[in-house]
């Protein structure tokens, strides 16, 4: 396959034929304009740009792929994917292509995609025949590593949409992209202007609101007598938490019981018992 890949188009010095992104840097959280939307357009790593592929959600405009990288299964399917779907590849320098990334280990690979596409904020709200929303929403997650990975947990748990505020949060920057390892491509996302405005929404349509934060008094096994109706988890930034105006919007508050030393987990490591504490509730009800 490397012979095969070598006939490809070369990339130099040039930008990205998409030609979208700013220096490095400048994407960071808090730079991107209000009207920026969720982001997503490049896409970094082996899992994450296969799943771009396979996904079929949007249009992939163009894939770099480093000239000295090791063969593999993946992305001889990276390449066989592309070349079916007609997405151009390119082999650049190792060098290149890490100048172009933002994130610490693109792995190699990258890709240039359309924006992702926001989930209507009314629509996840909406039961759809035995489904009720199993929402989750994010207050002041500014991490890209553990927002990705909070994805991550939220695709594998069968979360129906995730609610993200315009501001204090971070967006789908290639950092977020890759430690989702392909999740943004099937979790729906929206961005609303404010969670304590969207809650109210959520609470008027029925939806029980549960927070996260250490302080509750509540174990987070108290969720059991809500999982299996409507439901948003709310999580909240290591160390800050939850807001006050979120917090008080909530139906219910509660904590991860923490048996060591430690006082609390990352948001990730919190997503993923909250998450499925919801997943296996729903699970046991299931006919």
């Amino acid at each position: 396959m490397a012979g095969k890949r070598h006939q490809r188009s070369r990339v130099g010095q040039r930008p990205p034929t998409s030609g979208r992104l700013p220096e490095r840097g400048a994407s960071k959280a808090g730079k991107k304009p209000a009207n920026k939307g969720l982001g997503g357009e490049q896409v970094e790593g082996r899992q994450a740009v296969r799943e771009l592929l396979i996904a079929e959600r949007r249009k992939v405009k163009e894939i770099w792929i480093a000239s000295d990288i090791d063969e593999s299964e993946i992305i001889e399917d990276i390449v066989q994917l592309a070349e079916a779907m007609r997405v151009p590849i390119n082999d650049v320098s190792r060098r290149v292509l890490e100048d172009q990334a933002r994130s610490e280990a693109p792995q190699g690979v990258l890709a240039f995609a359309t924006s992702l596409p926001e989930a209507d904020f009314a629509s996840l709200l909406v039961t759809r025949g035995s489904q009720k929303p199993f929402l989750v929403a994010v207050d002041g997650v500014t991490d890209p590593g553990n927002f990705g990975a909070l994805l991550r947990c939220c695709e594998g748990a069968g979360v129906t949409g995730v609610v993200v505020p315009r501001h204090r949060a971070v967006h789908v920057t290639p950092t977020v992209a890759k430690s989702a390892a392909g999740a943004i491509e099937y979790v729906p996302m929206t961005v609303v202007a404010g969670l304590p405005g969207a809650i109210t929404q959520m609470r008027d349509k029925g939806v029980w609101v549960v927070g996260l934060d250490d302080s509750s008094d509540r174990p987070l096994f108290d969720i059991a007598n809500l999982a299996d109706e409507a439901i948003c988890l709310v999580l909240g930034a290591e160390g800050s938490g939850i807001s006050r105006l979120v917090r008080e919007r909530c139906d219910m508050v509660v904590s991860i019981p923490m048996m060591g030393q430690l006082g609390s987990l990352n948001v990730s490591a919190a997503a993923a018992l909250a998450t499925y504490e919801v997943a296996r509730v729903r699970a046991a009800t299931l006919p």
